[in-house]
């Protein structure tokens, strides 16, 4: 048996067991059924499931979701539109989210796959600091796919913005303590 404070109480029968806990108003819980004798502590098990829970939800937030976050081309696509959309591909790896690149063709496009081979490999030489391809361009009926992956892990990515949006707030914070304490020292006494 093993005491409240993690103390070995030593090998003890059921009933004086039972008592003991009892007397110290916890419970006696077995905790090793298949070990020779049987272990079993004594403690609060409401307290014990109730930290349990709280441990899991802790581990459930820090628990990183893997997003795939899709942006979709055309083979004939204009230079400021490759831009914008070059932009939302860095702006999703960076996040640290993953980005599925799909070129649609259409019509007589079809005849031409290498025209997006070409587009998407353009766009892969163009994110390689912020993301590597996962899945090199293929045919897939009428689109053409290519996975790419981000750089960092998403934690990365995620504590690397709070710590931006804590500094830009005591940026802001401090201007306004010091245009505050101005205030009052220019102020003139009314009487």
């Amino acid at each position: 048996m093993v005491g409240p404070n993690g103390e070995q109480v030593g090998i003890v029968r059921v009933e004086d067991a039972l008592r003991l806990a009892a007397e110290a108003d916890l419970d006696l819980v077995e905790v090793a059924p298949m070990a020779k004798p049987p272990v079993a502590k004594l403690m609060d098990f409401g307290k014990y499931k109730y930290e349990a829970a709280m441990k899991a939800r802790e581990a459930r937030k820090n628990q990183v979701n893997t997003v795939i976050k899709e942006i979709k081309l055309r083979p004939k696509i204009d230079s400021h539109d490759y831009g914008t959309k070059k932009g939302h591909v860095e702006r999703f790896l960076s996040a640290g989210d993953k980005v599925k690149v799909t070129i649609m063709f259409r019509g007589r496009e079809q005849s031409r796959p290498e025209l997006g081979f070409r587009l998407l490999q353009r766009l892969a030489e163009d994110v390689v600091e912020l993301g590597t391809v996962e899945s090199a361009p293929k045919q897939d009926g009428r689109n053409m796919v290519m996975v790419l992956g981000p750089t960092r892990k998403k934690s990365e990515a995620r504590a690397e913005a709070r710590r931006k949006k804590d500094e830009q707030k005591a940026a802001e914070a401090a201007p306004a303590e010091q245009a505050g304490d101005g205030a009052e020292a220019t102020e003139a006494p009314t009487e």
